[in-house]
């Protein structure tokens, strides 16, 4: 397809998207939200694309919303501006949910609904010239579209304080409250993202969107008999599957599985 803010590059079984709208940041309007939503499923929905990295061009990974929009929509009839929240909703849930690994690369600032793109990736890759923040407050709105991810990769307690002070967080602080898996320097952050991208495609596929979805049916669970009921169905289930025993064999046999070789 043809994307007026996005470029994907694909290298090997891992795809990269690029938003390119620079000029502003990479700020969300109505044509890159729905641009980057059908590219996320277009992509999760193709075999051959073992693994998705999210990027922006420019300064910015992304500022979140633009303002205008953001404008134009609050003083859009009701219906209007309700369809368009639930569209911002569709993005990150489309992004969260997805069978295929994603990784976030962030080199610069993440705000907004950027950090909220951030945080709703399976995995953050941070340069230490990155930075963070949940700025909606300051503008008089809130963080409510991206505020599910954001809770979830930083916490309640973390949250309370962000959401409310829209202070910027620093790459380093980001790994510390576990919004960022990594910090690397500039330089050295496309060989990070690769590094974990390699150890991604090493994975049986199949498995990998078993084990996400195994930590969304398990996360804040009480660990009692029917979880553990649930996880033996699970892996019994899970290691019966050609994918499982193909990969039990090529251990066994010192060879690379299968699906090493795409």
């Amino acid at each position: 397809m043809h994307y007026q803010y996005l470029k994907i590059e694909h290298r090997g079984g891992c795809a990269w998207i690029w938003m390119d709208r620079a000029e502003v940041h990479n700020a969300f309007d109505e044509i890159l939200v729905q641009e980057l939503t059908s590219c996320i499923a277009e992509l999760d929905a193709t075999p051959a694309v073992r693994a998705i990295v999210l990027a922006g061009t420019g300064k910015s990974f992304s500022a979140g919303a633009d303002l205008g929009w953001m404008r134009r929509q609050g003083e859009a009839p009701l219906e209007d501006n309700l369809a368009s929240a639930h569209k911002l909703a569709a993005l990150f849930s489309t992004l969260s949910q997805c069978a295929t690994p994603t990784v976030a690369r962030v080199h610069g600032a993440a705000l907004g609904g950027g950090m909220g793109l951030a945080a709703a990736c399976d995995i953050c890759i941070a340069s230490t010239k990155a930075s963070f923040a949940t700025t909606e407050v300051r503008f008089g709105i809130i963080p409510a579209a991206i505020g599910p991810y954001v809770v979830r990769a930083i916490g309640e307690r973390q949250a309370y304080r962000y959401f409310q002070t829209a202070e910027r967080i620093d790459a380093q602080r980001a790994q510390h409250i576990g919004l960022a898996h990594e910090v690397v320097e500039p330089e050295q952050l496309d060989a990070c993202v690769q590094q974990i991208v390699d150890a991604l495609l090493a994975g049986g596929p199949l498995a990998q969107a078993a084990a996400t979805q195994l930590i969304r049916r398990i996360a804040h669970k009480p660990i009692d008999a029917a979880l553990a009921t649930e996880t033996a169905q699970r892996i019994a289930e899970l290691r019966a599957t050609p994918e499982a025993k193909e990969g039990l064999n090529a251990f066994l046999e010192k060879r690379s599985p299968v699906w090493n070789h795409t």
